[in-house]
């Protein structure tokens, strides 16, 4: 068997050469036995091959030692499902059409010759590899990838600051205006389920652009619009491009940061998306009071600070799928050593169109059915992110009516979830060191010490909102209240990316998208009878009822906690990635 033979010759066993010459593997002359893979020429010319995988940072393996995490569990690809030498670069119009008319022949046609294929793989420690970047690098993206988070997440908010001059001018009424609202939120969960895998597919960067033009493009649609009708359509689109600032900056954070250096980054992250939801209506309420500015001018300059985004991200932000650079480096090796041998091991995924479009639509869906982790951890965020867009719609009802505040007072009542976001930033340094000490006894499950007691004061802040609303009470004892609950939600917002992102590794993406999609369809649903249950229950009982319901969900995280390595061992895709982290 020519698979019996690259086994031993990537073993290297000396008195398997003259065999191996039969079956028409060449050694150089002065490889090394103790790490073959470097220095195998597998049948082409010794020096152009070698050079090149190591000028390209690649190690060469066969089938049985290549380790590749991002392949899908689910998919068990046989010798005759591995796609031929031809079809690796094949374009997308190729394959697409023998998605539809079938191939034109199959293997064993006589016109290929049988040869083993051969893998590739980063080398360790080589700079190539997106978690090998230079902490400049990473730091860079870091950043750049945390500001879509924070334009996304203030651009969710700021909408509701213009209600005011919005249906004075386009003539509907405050429920048709909420709407905006809500699809937004709808937007930011669905589209994640598609472009969430297919970043894990095709590349991150390409999404990044695309989403931040998109996105540019709705403020402008959304400012210019005729009526409430075009201003919805804008914002389901808004929200599909900016869902790009949650799901994949948790993964892209994934890619470049190891487990034990997250902590940090992602903290950053959470603090955008949280703080962010808080600060859009704290500039927006001050732009609403000037008579010359108004909800035009809240898009206007959102869309500039957009802009500025886009101009940034060209030039910073880079591909940081490992698997998508390998897949580069296998199709440059192909062309330069004219061996079409090379390959990476997610090209025989990918080679097949109907497989590549199976896995990219299924698999989110697939981790948040039947995940334990992604499940459980996705309903409690999603009504804790309900809640959140419940308050975003009820503060300026609650401070206007018993605290008689303007439009511009009401917006800086919302610095109080940005101080939440401080408050929970500041908390993570000690969840972090908890992490870093229990991390060899514990695991992934060392991320979730301060959730246990965030699931508790998440309940406590929405009752002290709830029974300060009385004109009597101060208002600082609503903001504190307001204060209390968004710190807590900041600690599970940040434990479910860093926790999934540990657990899933080159699949977080899907699962974050699995976990997005309840979070942002508590979002769409919850704003569209706040109103009406404010009004019949009142603020006191209305939110009295989100803190008991937040109550039964105390047990989540000790749960997660004590039983989340037996839960991970019972998971394909999770069992996968810690087998990766050991390897």
């Amino acid at each position: 068997m020519v698979s019996g033979k690259l086994s031993q010759a990537i073993q290297g066993p000396a008195n398997s050469r003259a065999s191996d010459a039969e079956a028409g593997y060449v050694w150089p002359a002065s490889s090394n036995d103790a790490n073959p893979g470097l220095s195998l020429n597998f049948g082409v010319e010794v020096d152009k091959s070698t050079t090149a995988a190591e000028d390209e940072g690649v190690i060469l393996r066969s089938l049985g030692n290549v380790h590749e995490p991002s392949l899908d569990p689910r998919i068990h690809l046989s010798e005759e499902d591995r796609p031929e030498e031809r079809e690796l670069d094949e374009n997308l119009a190729q394959r697409f059409s023998h998605l539809v008319f079938g191939k034109p022949h199959k293997k064993g046609s006589g016109d290929e010759k049988d040869y083993e294929p051969i893998y590739i793989e980063f080398a360790l420690g080589d700079k190539h590899n997106p978690i090998n970047f230079p902490w400049s690098k990473k730091w860079a993206i870091t950043a750049v990838a945390c500001f879509s988070t924070l334009l996304a997440s203030s651009t969710a908010s700021s909408y509701n600051s213009g209600f005011s001059s919005m249906i004075r001018d386009l003539d509907c009424t405050n429920f048709q205006a909420t709407i905006g609202l809500s699809v937004y939120a709808l937007g930011f969960g669905i589209v994640p389920l598609i472009t969430a895998s297919f970043s894990e597919e095709f590349g991150r960067l390409p999404l990044y652009i695309g989403s931040g033009v998109g996105f540019l493009l709705m403020f402008m649609m959304i400012a210019l619009a005729p009526n409430i009708q075009t201003v919805i359509i804008a914002r389901l689109i808004q929200g599909a491009c900016g869902s790009t600032g949650a799901t994949m900056v948790g993964g892209t954070i994934a890619d470049i940061w190891a487990p034990k250096e997250r902590g940090l980054p992602m903290s950053i992250f959470a603090i955008t998306a949280v703080g962010g939801t808080g600060l859009g209506p704290v500039y927006a309420g001050w732009i609403e009071m000037n008579s010359r500015l108004e909800w035009k001018w809240i898009q206007w300059i959102q869309m500039i600070a957009c802009g500025v985004y886009i101009f940034i991200l060209l030039f910073v932000m880079k591909e940081t799928r490992s698997s998508i650079l390998l897949t580069r480096i296998a199709k440059k090796l192909r062309k330069l050593t004219g061996n079409h041998r090379y390959r990476a091991r997610v090209e025989d995924e990918r080679a097949s169109l109907r497989t590549l479009i199976w896995i990219s639509c299924t698999r989110p869906i697939h981790l948040l059915c039947t995940e334990p982790l992604v499940l459980s951890f996705s309903l409690w965020i999603g009504f804790a992110w309900g809640i959140v867009y419940c308050m975003v719609e009820s503060i300026a009802g609650v401070f206007s009516n018993l605290h008689q505040f303007n439009i511009g007072e009401t917006g800086t009542i919302f610095m109080a979830m940005v101080i939440g976001s401080l408050l929970g930033f500041a908390s993570n340094f000690y969840q972090e060191r908890l992490y870093q000490r229990n991390f060899p006894r514990r695991g992934p499950e060392a991320r979730l010490y301060l959730t246990c007691f965030a699931a508790v004061i998440i309940p406590v802040g929405m009752l002290i909102y709830a029974w300060s609303s009385f004109a009597k009470i101060p208002w600082i004892s609503l903001a504190i209240g307001i204060t209390i609950f968004v710190w807590g939600i900041f600690i599970v917002y940040l434990a479910v990316f860093s926790y999934l992102a540990d657990c899933y590794g080159p699949f977080a993406s899907s699962a974050l998208a699995g976990q997005s999609l309840a979070r942002n369809l508590s979002a769409t649903a919850f704003p569209l009878f706040t109103t009406q249950m404010y009004k019949n229950l009142n603020y006191r009982w209305a939110n009295t009822l989100f803190g008991c319901l937040a109550a039964v969900m105390i047990p989540i995280p000790f749960v997660l906690f004590f039983f989340g390595p037996a839960i991970r061992k019972r998971s394909k895709f999770s069992r996968a990635v810690m087998e990766g982290y050991r390897a």
